[in-house]
């Protein structure tokens, strides 16, 4: 093979393996993403099961269940 070749190669390579170094990242990014919603879903379920909420909501499917057609 040519040296220019045999350079561009070695070149290309190891632009390839220094992209992998830290692939890793996206597992922990896809961690913390999760335990960011599951967080979310904790508070939006307490929010939603309190008193006043759950009497509002309860108030609401009442009222479209008793309407006219």
């Amino acid at each position: 093979m040519n040296r220019a070749v045999r350079a561009r190669l070695r070149a290309l390579t190891g632009w390839v393996r220094t992209g992998r170094k830290d692939a890793g990242m996206v597992t922990s990014e896809y961690a913390m993403g999760i335990v960011a919603a599951v967080a979310f879903a904790v508070v939006l379920y307490k929010v939603v099961t309190s008193g006043p909420v759950s009497t509002a909501l309860r108030n609401i499917v009442q009222q479209a269940l008793d309407g006219r057609m």
